[in-house]
């Protein structure tokens, strides 16, 4: 373990010294946040009163805190896999450099060294995210709060398995990268599609039946359905204890994807749990194993 300590240190230095990429990681997602606030905020906005009768009055602190909550779950959804993708360039970079073949020639087991690939990135995307959710709380507490410590907290929970998720992505698809333009292309592809196949920039609710079933199968799509149930529980409590039909509220959690369907059944928070978990489990097992195909292979 002593090992895989000190190349856990080392990877996670490493990104840390990078400052392009640290600052290019760390400054994304209060760039996003500045632009969602800015652009989406209005067409989130416009969204929301229209799918209110106009018989039901909203005070514009209510309308504000169901804009932001929305934000903050889009902006959380993708920087989770985003900065997996940008902190696991290190693994790249290695064998560019060849940095990976000295460690290789070293005691250390490839195994040791695919596992502290993750841990590190795991750690460097999860410090980033931090800074990110808070910053995002801090958005949310200027423009309407409703939220819980039990909020918060499950929040954090869906932060970490997000990472996880996005660490077990990036590590499996960056084993299969070995250039410098490889990198970049990867990561330009997956900043600007993953947003839209996970419900994050445009609900899932308002693409095809088609699309939507297909969508249903993804793990994304059920992280950002969990982060949006969790950011705006309180708004919804409140559109309730005011008066709201039952039936506007249900309408108002289909449209921004805190319900989700698959093939017509409503699949419930523990169970988006329940496949979210499951799809990292699955991914860091072919992570290993790819690493044990790889090594035979090298043999």
């Amino acid at each position: 373990m002593t090992g895989l300590g000190n190349l856990i240190e080392r990877n996670t230095k490493m990104y840390f010294k990078d400052k392009g990429i640290f600052f290019t990681s760390l400054i994304t997602p209060l760039i996003l946040l500045v632009l969602y606030a800015t652009f989406l905020a209005n067409v989130y906005k416009d969204s929301f009163m229209s799918a209110i009768p106009e018989f039901i009055k909203v005070s514009d602190e209510l309308v504000d805190a169901m804009v932001s909550g929305q934000l903050f779950s889009s902006l959380l959804a993708v920087c989770t896999i985003t900065v997996a993708f940008c902190s696991n360039m290190l693994m790249v970079q290695d064998k560019v450099t060849g940095a990976k073949k000295d460690l290789c020639v070293t005691p250390v087991k490839k195994s040791t060294l695919a596992l502290s690939y993750y841990i590190a990135t795991f750690i460097s995307t999860m410090i980033i995210c931090l800074v990110a959710t808070l910053a995002c709380l801090i958005y949310i507490y200027n423009t309407g709060w409703y939220m819980t410590v039990s909020d918060v907290g499950y929040i954090l929970l869906d932060v970490f398995l997000l990472v996880m998720f996005g660490t077990a992505l990036s590590s499996i698809i960056n084993m299969f990268l070995s250039s410098q333009g490889q990198i970049s292309a990867v990561g330009s592809i997956v900043s600007s599609c993953y947003g839209f196949i996970c419900g994050a920039y445009m609900p899932i609710a308002s693409f095809s039946k088609g699309l939507q079933k297909v969508l249903s199968f993804l793990p994304g799509t059920y992280g950002t359905s969990i982060l949006r149930n969790h950011a705006l529980r309180g708004v919804f409590e409140e559109m309730s204890s005011i008066g709201f039909p039952k039936e506007v509220v249900t309408g108002l959690r289909d449209a921004v994807d805190c319900n989700i369907y698959f093939f017509g059944d409503k699949v419930e928070i523990s169970s988006m749990y329940i496949y979210l978990a499951s799809a990292v489990v699955i991914l860091v097992a072919v992570y290993v194993i790819l690493n044990m195909v790889m090594k035979n292979k090298a043999k």
